[in-house]
C-alpha cells in the first residue's frame, strides 16, 4: 500500500466510514484513488459522492452512487445547484496553492453540516526540503504557504472547528465544524520571532552553549 492510501485510510476514512447516508463532496479526481475509498463508503453506508475535476474523470468509475461534475472546483454557483444543500464532508486536492485552497475553505465551510468535515491534502513541506525524499520546490513552498494560510483561518474561527493535521506521506489538515456560524476573515497571526525580547534570548542560548 502507498503512502498516500495509508494517509487516506488511517486520517480520513476512519473519521467518516461510521456516517450513515453519507454525502462527500470530492475536489480533484485525477486517477480515482480516493474517489474509490469514498465510493466503498457510500456503498457501505447508503451514501453519495460528488466529484469535481477540470479534466473529464467521467470513466473513473460507473458506480450509480457517483456524479462526476465537470467543472473548475471555484465554478461555485456551477457546483452549488449540483450538489445537495448541505454535505458531511469536503475532500481538497485540487490546486495546491494557499490563495485557491483559502478560497475553497470559506466557500464550502457553509455546505458543511455540524459535525462535518473539510480535509486539505497537501499540506506538509517536509518531504520536499532541499535534499529530503521528494526534494521539489513548488511542493515545499506551496505546502508550507498553504499549512500557514489553515493556521491563520484557525486563529482568527478557533472557536467554530477543530484544527488538526497529519503529517503523513504529504500531509493532511482536518477541520471539524463545531458551529454553525460564518467563518470570519483570516487575520495575520503576530508572533514574537523578530521581537527584540527574542532576539535577546536567543544571544544569550547561544553565548550559553558556547
Amino acid at each position: 500500500m502507498s503512502d498516500y492510501n495509508s494517509k487516506i485510510k488511517s486520517e480520513l476514512i476512519s473519521r467518516i466510514e461510521h456516517i450513515n447516508n453519507i454525502s462527500v463532496l470530492e475536489l480533484g479526481v485525477q486517477k480515482g484513488v480516493s474517489t474509490n475509498y469514498f465510493l466503498e463508503v457510500c456503498d457501505k453506508n447508503n451514501g453519495e459522492l460528488y466529484s469535481v475535476d477540470i479534466e473529464d474523470c467521467s470513466e473513473v468509475s460507473n458506480n450509480p452512487r457517483w456524479k462526476f461534475i465537470h467543472s473548475r472546483d471555484d465554478n461555485f454557483n456551477k457546483i452549488f445547484n449540483l450538489i445537495p444543500s448541505q454535505v458531511d464532508v469536503v475532500y481538497i486536492d485540487s490546486l495546491h496553492e494557499a490563495y485557491h485552497v483559502e478560497k475553497l475553505i470559506y466557500n464550502y465551510y457553509a455546505k458543511l453540516k455540524v459535525g462535518g468535515y473539510i480535509f486539505i491534502d497537501d499540506i506538509s513541506h517536509l518531504l520536499y526540503l532541499k535534499k529530503n525524499l521528494r526534494n521539489n520546490f513548488y511542493c515545499e513552498i506551496n505546502n508550507k504557504e498553504t499549512f500557514d494560510k489553515i493556521l491563520k483561518i484557525y486563529n482568527s474561527n478557533s472557536n467554530l472547528f477543530d484544527l488538526s493535521f497529519s503529517f503523513k506521506s504529504s500531509g493532511l489538515g482536518i477541520i471539524k465544524k463545531i458551529s454553525d456560524l460564518p467563518l470570519k476573515k483570516n487575520k495575520e497571526i503576530i508572533t514574537r520571532n523578530f521581537s527584540f525580547k527574542n532576539i535577546v534570548r536567543l544571544i544569550w542560548i547561544k553565548l550559553k552553549k558556547n
